[in-house]
C-alpha cells in the first residue's frame, strides 16, 4: 500500500507487506525506496525490516540490489560527503552523521579525504554568514568560531577562516 508516496511504512500507519518472506517483494520495495534517494546498505536493510520484511529477506534483497549495482556504499558516501559539504557542513559533523549510519571510522576518513578542501569551505561559510571582513574583536571571533564549530569544522580551519593565521598576521615580522 502506498500512502502519499510512502511504501509499506508500518511505523507510519501503513499495513504490513503482503509477502513478508518474499525476497522479490522486498527487492521491489527496496527499489521503490531507492527511486527517491540513495541509501547505505545497512540503512536500506533496516528500512525494509521496519516495513515488515524478515531480516534475512531484507538482507537478501540488499545483496540482490548490490549485485545489480543499484546499491553501493562507496557511491552513497561520495554523494553524502559532497551534499553535506555543499550545505556548508564541516568534516566533524559529516563524520558524526556517517558514524550514526553505521560506517567505520576508516571508511568515513577515506570518504572525507576524497571530499572538498574543508579549509576553503570554512572560509567560504564564514564569509557567506558574516561578510568578507575578518572579525575585528575577540568577542566577534568567538561568536564566529562557535558558529563554525557547530557546523563541524576543526579548530585549525576556524583559526584560518577568522584571520588568526600566523603566516598572514600583520604583526608577523621576518
Amino acid at each position: 500500500m502506498l500512502r502519499r508516496g510512502r511504501p509499506y511504512g508500518r511505523g507510519r500507519g501503513g499495513k504490513a507487506p503482503e509477502h513478508p518472506d518474499s525476497s522479490e517483494a522486498a527487492r521491489r520495495a527496496g527499489l521503490l525506496l531507492l527511486s527517491r534517494r540513495d541509501y547505505a546498505c545497512a540503512e536500506l536493510a533496516a528500512k525494509l525490516a521496519a516495513a515488515g520484511y524478515a531480516p534475512a529477506v531484507a538482507a537478501e534483497a540488499v545483496v540482490a540490489l548490490q549485485e545489480e549495482r543499484l546499491l553501493d556504499d562507496a557511491r552513497f558516501l561520495d554523494n553524502f560527503v559532497r551534499a553535506h559539504a555543499g550545505r556548508g557542513q564541516g568534516p566533524g559533523r559529516i563524520r558524526q552523521e556517517l558514524g550514526q549510519l553505521g560506517f567505520t571510522a576508516a571508511t568515513v576518513d577515506e570518504a572525507l579525504a576524497g571530499g572538498p578542501d574543508f579549509t576553503a569551505l570554512c572560509r567560504e561559510v564564514r564569509a557567506r554568514k558574516f561578510g568578507a571582513q575578518p572579525p575585528a574583536s575577540w568577542a566577534e571571533r568567538g561568536r564566529q568560531g562557535r558558529f563554525l564549530q557547530y557546523r563541524g569544522f576543526s579548530s585549525d580551519d576556524i583559526r584560518l577562516a577568522t584571520g588568526q593565521d600566523p603566516d598572514i598576521s600583520e604583526d608577523h615580522t621576518e
